[in-house]
């Protein structure tokens, strides 16, 4: 039973911590969430959109290496 009451503390410790721990982080408000998550959307379809591009430009000179050779 001791191992039991041990184990119960440290998790109750451990959760009493947790809680200290979150009240002394700073929040962004939700002007900052909103305006970081569409930067991060914007630059997510640019760089996909990039890499699409740049994807279709190498394979079309590979197409045109192995026409050449192939």
């Amino acid at each position: 039973m001791n191992k039991k009451a041990k184990w119960y503390r440290r998790l109750f410790s451990f959760l009493r911590e947790v809680r200290a721990e979150l009240k002394k982080v700073t929040w962004p408000s939700r002007n900052e969430v909103y305006s970081t998550t569409i930067v991060v959307i914007i630059a997510t379809v640019f760089f996909g959109l990039y890499l699409y591009f740049m994807d279709l430009i190498f394979s079309w000179i590979l197409n045109q290496i192995r026409g050449l050779f192939g």
